[in-house]
């Protein structure tokens, strides 16, 4: 196939990527293992490259959301330890250990289908199971007594970690963490009297790790968000000091595509939203809710155009998206703007782009569409 121009493209240090894990590794200390959460292709970062990047650096373990992704990383020669945590379906259960996968187990019933498995294998793989502590999602509220009882009648698969998930890390106004810290922690302690005490205890992704929350990092993180550069913000300023410090990995550009002058009273894009308040210079950008910008970002929405804001004018339709470059006249066709990203000391990141657009930055992120390409630096 011929090359073609990059009309709507992110840039994603890996170098970036690698020191955002280093630093989550400082800060928990050699006694906790790192597992980078690479679900959702790395949230668009790639989750080959990534992986690979990572593992070069040391990381033994990475967390995928389904067999699918996991199963692509092994054919793509990843060999690290992977963990599937969602849900996995009866029919993929096999190719779990066909890739070597770790598989997340929700229920008490899935621990006995489980071994059935693998005891036609003729193996004894391992496997984590998820505790229900208050998220009201995947995981089991069974008590330790029947949780050891389906334990015990599985001797074909082996337990290696027990985990939970936090659902209002970020919010310091809310006692929920610490309830379901206690939760978690008294099944443990339940189960370990019962015999019962897997190598691995996990409840913490990035908040928890970055606002030092260090009852919960355990023996295990599961830091996502982090890895590519963000920590959410926290609520009400209750929060303690924030311990660790990442950057970005991912900027996000387009070419524009047209040029042109409007004068006063001049309509653009559809619906008609945005009406000229006087003569402008405006630029098509070849990107647009196809690509992942929101949107929620018309007529609202900021870009870096030659170095200097420049307002979305309009709707942002499919494939193209109309900004204001009047204060960049020299701007010409095939120009990168940058969507994501900084340029003489203007910056716009995924949670300000989250901001304006009334949704969250992983959204941003995640939402960045596969036909956009990816440039590895």
């Amino acid at each position: 196939m011929m090359p073609f121009a990059l009309r709507s493209w992110v840039e994603i240090s890996l170098a970036q990527i690698v020191a955002n894990f280093q630093a989550v590794r400082d800060l928990v200390g050699p006694g906790v293992e790192v597992m980078p959460v690479v679900k959702a292709d790395a949230y668009r970062h790639g989750a080959i490259e990534v992986s690979r990047a990572l593992t070069r650096e040391g990381a033994r373990w990475l967390a995928v959301s389904s067999v699918e992704e996991g199963a692509i990383l092994r054919d793509a020669g990843i060999g690290c330890r992977i963990l599937v945590m969602a849900d996995f379906l009866p029919a993929e259960r096999p190719a779990l250990l066909d890739y070597n996968l770790t598989p997340v187990v929700h229920q008490l019933e899935d621990i006995a289908d489980w071994n059935r498995l693998a005891a036609s294998r003729g193996i004894r793989p391992f496997y984590h199971l998820k505790i229900d502590s208050g998220m009201g999602r995947l995981g089991t509220r069974q008590s330790a007594a029947e949780i050891c009882r389906a334990i015990g009648d599985a001797p074909h698969v082996q337990l290696e970690g027990l985990m939970t998930h936090f659902a209002s890390s970020a919010d310091y106004a809310s006692s929920q963490t610490e309830e379901q810290m206690r939760a978690f922690e008294a099944i443990c302690g339940e189960l370990a009297a019962l015999g019962i005490s897997p190598d691995y205890l996990h409840e913490s992704s990035s908040i928890p790790v970055a606002y030092g929350r260090k009852a919960a990092w355990k023996k295990m993180v599961r830091p996502g968000h982090a890895i590519y550069g963000y920590v959410s913000p926290v609520s009400n300023g209750t929060e303690p000091p924030r311990l660790l410090e990442v950057k970005p990995a991912l900027s996000w550009k387009a070419a524009i595509l047209a040029v042109k002058d409007i004068p006063l009273g001049a309509r653009v894009g559809y619906g008609g939203m945005f009406r000229a308040p006087g003569p402008m210079k405006i630029a098509v950008l070849a990107a647009g809710y196809a690509d992942g910008i929101p949107h929620r970002l018309s007529n609202r929405g900021k870009v870096i155009a030659g170095g200097k804001a420049a307002a979305i004018l309009g709707a942002v339709s499919m494939d193209l998206t109309t900004i204001d470059i009047t204060a960049s006249p020299h701007l010409k066709v095939g120009d990168p703007v940058i969507l994501l990203g900084s340029e003489n000391g203007v910056s716009i990141d995924a949670q300000q782009m989250a901001k304006t657009a009334g949704t969250i930055s992983y959204s941003v992120l995640c939402g960045i569409s596969a036909r956009v390409k990816r440039v590895y630096l």
